[in-house]
């Protein structure tokens, strides 16, 4: 990061990122498999959160098994989260702080979320954020999700910047790749639960505990420098 300029933009995740709902996510997830008759752990499902529908759902279903009624497990996944979930998530501490020090250092702020279009307004309402958001994306605007490059691509693309010109944030191995295959250098934060090798290991340059540290920490982060 040394050689480059002050980025121009930074670009958030927002589950286990800004929002502590992970939990939350692989719970739904997990309720809606075995509804379906799939005999998946909590376990299971929480390491694969981070990824949009598209790619989760390969994990656990075989090709028949999505076909026959992988479209209907993700729907009532949706509506069960939505109605028993959604109202229990709440954002990490500082977040609002973090987005308001991001913004008066001169970054334009985007979010390139997995989440649904319903869900994501929720979500920014939820962290206290919509005001500070000069672009989002949800799963609808891409074709693929995490780990595939394409919402870091839109939101690229919406900014009208290049990768390397924008730092990515993320919680998950699949934020780094994805971010990575888009030219984005990404910081990786724990507080959605994964290791600090797995963000290492997926290519962050730098590794926070959370929001809070990366507020408190900002002046010596790759936003900053």
């Amino acid at each position: 990061m040394e050689d480059l300029e002050l980025p121009k933009a930074a670009i958030f995740d927002l589950d286990g990122t800004l929002l502590d709902s992970v939990d939350l996510h692989a719970l739904a997830w997990q309720e809606a498999m075995v509804k379906f008759g799939h005999d998946v752990t909590f376990e299971q499902v929480r390491s694969q959160i981070g990824k949009g529908g598209d790619k989760l759902i390969p994990v656990f279903l075989s090709e028949r098994q999505q076909n026959e009624h992988g479209r209907d497990l993700e729907e009532w996944r949706g509506n069960w989260f939505k109605s028993t979930y959604l109202p229990l998530v709440r954002p990490f501490s500082a977040v609002p702080k973090l987005l308001q020090r991001v913004r008066e250092t001169g970054l334009r702020i985007a979010v390139a979320s997995s989440a649904k279009k319903d869900e994501l307004k929720k979500y920014l309402d939820i962290a206290a954020i919509s005001g500070l958001v000069d672009v989002a994306t949800s799963s609808e605007d891409v074709d693929e999700s995490k780990p595939a490059p394409d919402i870091f691509e839109v939101v690229l693309k919406k900014l009208d910047i290049e990768g390397a010109e924008a730092v990515a944030i993320g919680d998950t191995p699949y934020d780094a790749i994805a971010a990575r295959k888009a030219g984005i250098p990404t910081i990786g934060v724990l507080c959605g639960g994964f290791t600090e090798h797995s963000p290492r290991e997926a290519g962050c340059v730098e590794v926070y505990p959370g929001p809070s540290t990366l507020y408190a920490r900002f002046d010596d982060t790759a936003l900053a420098k």
